[in-house]
């Protein structure tokens, strides 16, 4: 990781330090997913076994996890594995039933009664990455949330392993989860199946879950299309930004920063410190440290994507992380919860020495499908409340309707909408009308 000094780089360079790395194929990747997502919708299953065998290198019988699969692969599981499973449910499932929304009543004027009532998303697509790191955790994320939320179908997509079956402990999280419709597909098409549907796979109304920037841009356009299906967020490789003084730790920073580095080759970390000799020493840890890491091509391949940049003091290195907008935010700093507050722009913070990104990802209770590329500028992340809709109502008597009556007469003639205008004149002075 090169070391930048923030206040030496022009503005353009500033940008360019802040570049992600999948946004320089852009235009190739558009169109080859807009290739993928028009040939599932007009070939269907085909399409997608096809595609399971050129990319996935397995050529499946059927793409349906059956009763009998999920029973062999939930017996191959230890105890102590179901143990940290559960664990991670029950704090996630913790913190998630704090977010059930509640109804909504108002009365607004004498005679009129507004409310607002939650309901249901009726049918949800999670999408499972699997390629070199399966994520159970992620079912977890997914699955509970929408368990809580009440959603009524649930289809799940993920990418066969080699031998064509789908890795038993994401099995084992869709069974904490009570999901039983499986698929074994994945990428792009997974996308593209979900929004779509074929004669397999149902269609659904939002798309759920992480994924790389194939996954990112075949959720980006088939929410574009009115005939396509809504998304939770752009959510692509993971990235990581840490803040770190003088006090941090630099093997922890370090740790952190190949949590997020050996997800994938296009995931990208950023360190921000305000002390060179810490920075210095956070990259001689992660020389070290790397070493070991059974996943370490993986991880050197994201560090040529990262950067290291040092900055005046913490508040500018907070403006620079914002501009970042990172999907997991850590603040290795003195008296982080005061900093915290200056934060505008993240999709997850995670404050002090103690707080690893990793107990986000999987037990601490909050979710990891969190906004990526820039997004946590104006998403959040994933919630109940993404597995739900709201409707509004309102109730009027004669009386509420009286009293704002003028109101909207008035307002309907500004914008020149007679019709608007007749709805509220004929109950209120019926004998005007003709």
């Amino acid at each position: 990781m090169k070391i930048l000094t923030w206040q030496n780089l022009s503005p353009s360079e500033q940008k360019q330090s802040l570049r992600r790395p999948a946004q320089s194929q852009s235009e190739d990747l558009r169109k080859a997913v807009q290739d993928i997502l028009t040939r599932v919708r007009a070939e269907g299953d085909q399409a997608l076994l096809s595609y399971t065998e050129s990319f996935d290198k397995i050529r499946l019988a059927s793409m349906s996890v059956s009763a009998a699969e999920r029973a062999e692969a939930l017996a191959q599981l230890s105890p102590r594995t179901w143990d940290a499973l559960r664990i991670a449910r029950d704090n996630i499932e913790r913190f998630h039933r704090q977010q059930t929304p509640k109804r909504i009543e108002l009365p607004v004027l004498p005679g009129i009664r507004c409310f607002r009532e939650p309901r249901a998303l009726e049918r949800v697509g999670f999408y499972i990455p699997g390629g070199s790191a399966p994520l159970p955790s992620t079912v977890l994320m997914l699955g509970i949330p929408s368990l809580i939320a009440g959603n009524p179908i649930r289809v799940l997509c993920t990418p066969p392993q080699k031998d064509g079956k789908v890795n038993p402990i994401v099995l084992a999280a869709a069974e904490l989860c009570g999901i039983e419709t499986i698929y074994k597909v994945g990428g792009a098409q997974a996308i593209a199946a979900m929004a779509y549907g074929t004669d397999t796979i149902p269609k659904v109304d939002k798309i759920f879950g992480p994924g790389n920037a194939w996954v990112t841009e075949a959720k980006m356009q088939v929410m574009a299309d009115p005939e396509g299906a809504a998304i939770d967020m752009p959510a692509g490789p993971s990235e990581v930004l840490v803040i770190a003084d003088e006090s941090a730790s630099a093997a922890f920073v370090a740790a952190d920063l190949l949590s997020q580095a050996e997800h994938g080759p296009d995931s990208q970390v950023i360190l921000i410190s305000t002390s060179e000799t810490k920075a210095r020493e956070v990259l001689a840890a992660l020389d070290r440290q790397i070493m070991s890491l059974p996943r370490r091509e993986i991880a050197i391949a994201a560090l040529n994507n990262s950067r290291c940049i040092l900055a005046d003091d913490l508040a500018t290195a907070l403006k620079i992380s914002d501009a970042y907008a990172p999907e997991h935010l850590i603040l290795q700093v003195q008296d982080p919860e005061r900093w915290a507050r200056e934060v505008q722009h993240a999709g997850s913070v995670f404050l002090g020495p103690w707080s690893p990104e990793s107990a986000g990802d999987y037990a601490s209770g909050t979710n990891h499908v969190l906004p990526t590329y820039g997004y946590a500028r104006s998403y959040s992340g994933l919630t109940v409340e993404s597995f739900m809709k709201f409707i509004s109502f309102q109730h009027l008597s004669r009386e509420g309707l009286e009293a704002i009556g003028p109101a909207i007469e008035e307002l309907a003639d500004l914008e020149g909408l007679e019709a608007h205008r007749r709805a509220v004149s004929l109950r209120l002075r019926p004998e005007e009308q003709l």
